[in-house]
Protein backbone atom coordinates (compact mmCIF):
# COMPACT_ATOMS: atom_id res chain seq x y z
CA UNK A 1 0.00 0.00 0.00
CA UNK A 2 1.41 3.11 -1.02
CA UNK A 3 -0.06 6.02 1.53
CA UNK A 4 -0.01 9.05 -1.25
CA UNK A 5 -4.02 10.57 -1.28
CA UNK A 6 -4.84 8.26 1.34
CA UNK A 7 -7.27 8.73 4.42
CA UNK A 8 -6.03 6.79 7.77
CA UNK A 9 -7.06 6.61 11.05
CA UNK A 10 -5.16 6.01 13.91
CA UNK A 11 -6.27 5.18 17.27
CA UNK A 12 -4.15 5.95 20.49
CA UNK A 13 -2.48 8.71 18.22
CA UNK A 14 -1.89 11.37 20.04
CA UNK A 15 1.23 9.80 21.37
CA UNK A 16 4.39 7.41 21.13
CA UNK A 17 3.99 4.80 18.43
CA UNK A 18 0.47 6.50 17.10
CA UNK A 19 1.96 10.05 16.71
CA UNK A 20 4.95 8.88 14.98
CA UNK A 21 2.78 6.98 12.56
CA UNK A 22 0.59 9.76 11.18
CA UNK A 23 3.42 12.22 11.09
CA UNK A 24 5.09 9.11 8.91
CA UNK A 25 1.51 9.07 7.02
CA UNK A 26 1.45 12.88 6.39
CA UNK A 27 4.96 12.85 5.33
CA UNK A 28 4.67 9.79 2.75
CA UNK A 29 1.40 12.15 1.37
CA UNK A 30 -1.64 11.04 2.88
CA UNK A 31 -4.38 13.30 2.38
CA UNK A 32 -6.03 12.96 5.57
CA UNK A 33 -5.03 11.32 9.41
CA UNK A 34 -7.87 11.07 11.85
CA UNK A 35 -6.09 11.01 15.24
CA UNK A 36 -8.05 9.33 18.24
CA UNK A 37 -7.31 9.65 21.66
CA UNK A 38 -9.09 9.58 25.10
CA UNK A 39 -7.51 12.83 26.39
CA UNK A 40 -8.77 16.01 24.27
CA UNK A 41 -5.73 17.91 25.15
CA UNK A 42 -3.00 15.30 24.08
CA UNK A 43 -5.67 15.12 20.73
CA UNK A 44 -5.51 18.81 20.16
CA UNK A 45 -1.41 18.84 20.80
CA UNK A 46 -1.26 16.56 18.34
CA UNK A 47 -3.15 17.51 15.76
CA UNK A 48 -1.41 21.38 16.24
CA UNK A 49 1.88 19.73 15.59
CA UNK A 50 0.82 17.22 12.64
CA UNK A 51 -0.82 20.42 10.65
CA UNK A 52 -4.49 21.16 9.01
CA UNK A 53 -4.61 17.54 6.89
CA UNK A 54 -5.06 16.45 10.58
CA UNK A 55 -8.13 16.17 12.65
CA UNK A 56 -8.34 15.19 16.07
CA UNK A 57 -11.04 12.98 17.91
CA UNK A 58 -11.91 12.13 21.63
CA UNK A 59 -12.42 8.32 21.41
CA UNK A 60 -12.64 5.68 24.37
CA UNK A 61 -11.81 2.56 22.27
CA UNK A 62 -13.04 0.06 24.78
CA UNK A 63 -16.52 1.25 23.34
CA UNK A 64 -18.48 -0.49 20.89
CA UNK A 65 -20.65 2.70 19.82
CA UNK A 66 -17.87 4.59 20.44
CA UNK A 67 -15.47 3.65 17.91
CA UNK A 68 -18.47 2.93 15.21
CA UNK A 69 -18.92 6.91 15.37
CA UNK A 70 -15.56 7.74 14.90
CA UNK A 71 -15.90 5.76 12.48
CA UNK A 72 -19.23 7.04 10.93
CA UNK A 73 -17.01 10.68 11.57
CA UNK A 74 -14.54 10.36 9.73
CA UNK A 75 -16.13 8.72 6.64
CA UNK A 76 -18.77 12.03 7.09
CA UNK A 77 -16.10 14.43 7.12
CA UNK A 78 -13.23 13.24 5.58
CA UNK A 79 -13.75 10.07 2.85
CA UNK A 80 -14.08 6.74 3.12
CA UNK A 81 -11.29 5.33 5.06
CA UNK A 82 -8.34 3.70 3.38
CA UNK A 83 -6.29 2.71 6.29
CA UNK A 84 -7.51 1.99 9.67
CA UNK A 85 -4.73 1.91 12.61
CA UNK A 86 -5.86 -0.02 16.15
CA UNK A 87 -2.77 1.09 18.02
CA UNK A 88 -4.29 2.06 21.26
CA UNK A 89 -2.84 -0.19 23.87
CA UNK A 90 -2.27 -0.21 27.54
CA UNK A 91 -0.44 -2.01 30.14
CA UNK A 92 -1.17 -3.76 33.87
CA UNK A 93 2.15 -4.62 35.27
CA UNK A 94 0.26 -7.41 37.49
CA UNK A 95 0.49 -11.11 37.81
CA UNK A 96 -2.70 -13.95 38.73
CA UNK A 97 -3.55 -11.60 41.45
CA UNK A 98 -5.12 -8.95 39.13
CA UNK A 99 -8.60 -7.84 39.50
CA UNK A 100 -11.24 -8.35 37.74
CA UNK A 101 -11.74 -4.74 37.24
CA UNK A 102 -8.19 -5.16 35.34
CA UNK A 103 -8.39 -7.51 33.06
CA UNK A 104 -11.85 -6.70 31.69
CA UNK A 105 -10.60 -2.62 30.74
CA UNK A 106 -7.17 -4.33 29.23
CA UNK A 107 -8.96 -7.11 26.87
CA UNK A 108 -11.08 -4.44 25.86
CA UNK A 109 -8.40 -2.00 24.98
CA UNK A 110 -5.98 -4.52 23.71
CA UNK A 111 -7.99 -6.92 22.04
CA UNK A 112 -11.94 -6.25 21.56
CA UNK A 113 -11.24 -2.55 20.48
CA UNK A 114 -9.71 -4.36 17.36
CA UNK A 115 -12.65 -6.06 16.50
CA UNK A 116 -14.48 -2.93 16.73
CA UNK A 117 -12.41 -1.24 14.94
CA UNK A 118 -12.64 -4.04 12.08
CA UNK A 119 -16.93 -4.29 12.67
CA UNK A 120 -17.12 -0.96 12.28
CA UNK A 121 -14.40 0.21 9.06
CA UNK A 122 -15.09 -3.24 6.68
CA UNK A 123 -18.64 -2.84 5.49
CA UNK A 124 -17.23 0.08 3.40
CA UNK A 125 -14.17 -1.26 2.61
CA UNK A 126 -15.62 -4.89 1.31
CA UNK A 127 -18.27 -2.52 -0.31
CA UNK A 128 -15.37 -1.16 -2.37
CA UNK A 129 -13.54 -4.43 -2.53
CA UNK A 130 -10.48 -2.82 -0.74
CA UNK A 131 -8.96 -1.39 2.51
CA UNK A 132 -6.23 -2.62 5.08
CA UNK A 133 -6.33 -2.91 8.83
CA UNK A 134 -3.21 -2.48 11.01
CA UNK A 135 -3.09 -3.05 14.23
CA UNK A 136 -0.51 -2.63 17.07
CA UNK A 137 0.24 -5.63 19.35
CA UNK A 138 3.42 -6.05 20.83
CA UNK A 139 6.63 -8.75 20.40
CA UNK A 140 4.80 -9.86 23.70
CA UNK A 141 2.09 -10.99 21.58
CA UNK A 142 4.44 -13.53 19.96
CA UNK A 143 6.62 -14.26 22.93
CA UNK A 144 6.14 -12.99 26.39
CA UNK A 145 5.92 -10.04 29.21
CA UNK A 146 8.08 -10.58 32.04
CA UNK A 147 5.89 -9.33 34.74
CA UNK A 148 2.33 -8.57 33.34
CA UNK A 149 0.27 -11.13 32.61
CA UNK A 150 -2.51 -9.45 31.30
CA UNK A 151 -0.86 -7.76 28.43
CA UNK A 152 0.75 -10.92 27.23
CA UNK A 153 -2.50 -12.73 26.98
CA UNK A 154 -3.87 -10.06 25.40
CA UNK A 155 -1.83 -9.17 23.17
CA UNK A 156 -1.67 -13.51 22.32
CA UNK A 157 -5.24 -12.34 21.94
CA UNK A 158 -4.62 -8.99 19.62
CA UNK A 159 -2.27 -10.98 16.77
CA UNK A 160 -4.59 -14.18 16.70
CA UNK A 161 -7.55 -11.52 15.90
CA UNK A 162 -4.91 -9.97 13.21
CA UNK A 163 -4.56 -13.57 12.29
CA UNK A 164 -8.29 -14.38 11.68
CA UNK A 165 -9.00 -11.07 10.04
CA UNK A 166 -6.42 -11.90 7.26
CA UNK A 167 -8.13 -15.15 6.65
CA UNK A 168 -11.11 -14.67 6.97
CA UNK A 169 -11.01 -11.08 4.50
CA UNK A 170 -8.08 -11.65 2.73
CA UNK A 171 -9.34 -12.70 -0.85
CA UNK A 172 -11.89 -10.13 -0.33
CA UNK A 173 -9.38 -7.09 -0.97
CA UNK A 174 -8.65 -6.69 2.50
CA UNK A 175 -5.06 -6.46 3.49
CA UNK A 176 -4.06 -7.43 7.19
CA UNK A 177 -0.79 -6.16 8.97
CA UNK A 178 -0.10 -6.95 12.97
CA UNK A 179 2.75 -4.54 14.16
CA UNK A 180 4.89 -6.70 16.70
CA UNK A 181 7.81 -4.13 18.48
CA UNK A 182 9.61 -5.48 21.28
CA UNK A 183 10.96 -2.34 23.29
CA UNK A 184 9.66 1.32 22.28
CA UNK A 185 10.40 4.32 24.27
CA UNK A 186 7.31 5.46 24.96
CA UNK A 187 5.56 6.81 27.70
CA UNK A 188 4.21 2.91 28.47
CA UNK A 189 7.94 1.39 28.84
CA UNK A 190 9.25 5.05 30.97
CA UNK A 191 6.85 4.01 33.70
CA UNK A 192 8.22 0.50 33.83
CA UNK A 193 11.97 1.85 34.07
CA UNK A 194 13.78 4.53 36.14
CA UNK A 195 16.69 2.69 37.72
CA UNK A 196 20.03 2.20 35.76
CA UNK A 197 20.68 -1.22 37.13
CA UNK A 198 17.13 -2.30 35.33
CA UNK A 199 17.41 -0.26 32.35
CA UNK A 200 21.49 -2.22 31.73
CA UNK A 201 19.29 -5.40 31.41
CA UNK A 202 15.63 -4.46 30.19
CA UNK A 203 16.38 -1.17 27.81
CA UNK A 204 19.07 -2.40 25.80
CA UNK A 205 17.72 -2.35 22.17
CA UNK A 206 15.09 0.23 22.76
CA UNK A 207 14.11 1.97 19.76
CA UNK A 208 12.55 5.51 19.04
CA UNK A 209 8.76 5.26 17.84
CA UNK A 210 10.08 7.21 14.46
CA UNK A 211 11.80 3.91 13.97
CA UNK A 212 9.17 1.57 14.44
CA UNK A 213 7.22 4.09 11.78
CA UNK A 214 9.95 3.80 9.58
CA UNK A 215 9.30 -0.07 9.62
CA UNK A 216 5.68 0.07 8.94
CA UNK A 217 5.73 2.18 5.62
CA UNK A 218 8.09 -0.31 4.66
CA UNK A 219 5.49 -3.31 5.87
CA UNK A 220 2.83 -1.54 3.99
CA UNK A 221 4.64 -1.20 1.06
CA UNK A 222 5.55 -4.71 1.16
CA UNK A 223 1.48 -5.93 2.41
CA UNK A 224 3.12 -8.19 4.73
CA UNK A 225 1.48 -9.50 7.88
CA UNK A 226 4.01 -9.47 10.57
CA UNK A 227 5.90 -6.17 11.01
CA UNK A 228 8.70 -6.25 13.49
CA UNK A 229 10.73 -3.08 13.76
CA UNK A 230 13.18 -5.56 16.19
CA UNK A 231 14.39 -8.15 12.95
CA UNK A 232 15.71 -10.08 16.35
CA UNK A 233 12.32 -11.02 17.75
CA UNK A 234 11.64 -13.26 14.19
CA UNK A 235 14.28 -15.45 15.67
CA UNK A 236 13.30 -15.56 18.81
CA UNK A 237 9.63 -16.39 17.68
CA UNK A 238 11.25 -19.19 15.69
CA UNK A 239 13.31 -20.62 18.83
CA UNK A 240 9.89 -20.63 20.52
CA UNK A 241 8.39 -22.80 18.17
CA UNK A 242 10.79 -25.23 17.35
CA UNK A 243 12.41 -25.91 21.39
CA UNK A 244 9.72 -24.27 23.53
CA UNK A 245 11.35 -25.36 26.54
CA UNK A 246 14.72 -24.29 25.72
CA UNK A 247 13.12 -20.72 25.35
CA UNK A 248 10.92 -21.21 28.41
CA UNK A 249 14.36 -21.57 30.28
CA UNK A 250 16.09 -18.50 28.45
CA UNK A 251 13.35 -16.52 29.34
CA UNK A 252 13.25 -17.52 33.12
CA UNK A 253 16.42 -16.70 33.45
CA UNK A 254 16.25 -13.05 32.12
CA UNK A 255 13.90 -12.96 34.31
CA UNK A 256 15.97 -13.43 37.24
CA UNK A 257 18.46 -10.74 35.46
CA UNK A 258 15.99 -8.40 35.70
CA UNK A 259 14.31 -9.54 38.72
CA UNK A 260 17.93 -9.06 40.54
CA UNK A 261 18.47 -6.07 39.19
CA UNK A 262 15.49 -4.89 41.01
CA UNK A 263 16.51 -5.89 44.16
CA UNK A 264 19.88 -4.16 43.97
CA UNK A 265 18.28 -0.92 42.75
CA UNK A 266 18.33 2.09 45.06
CA UNK A 267 14.90 3.41 46.32
CA UNK A 268 12.90 5.34 44.15
CA UNK A 269 13.23 9.59 44.31
CA UNK A 270 10.44 10.49 46.82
Amino acid sequence: MELNDRIAVVTGGARGIGLALAEAFLAEGARAVAIADLVQADVDAAVAQLGDRATGFVVDVSDRTAVAGLVAQVEDQLGPIDLMVSNAGIGAGTGVDTTDEVWDRIWKVNVLAHVYAAEAVLPSMLARGQGYLLSTASAAGLLTQIGDLPYSATKHAAVAVAEWLAITYGTQGITVSCLCPQGVRTDLIAHALGHTSVETVVAQGLIEPSDVAESVIAGLRAEQFLILPHPEVAEYYLRRATDTDRWLGGMARLQARILGALEDAPPAPG
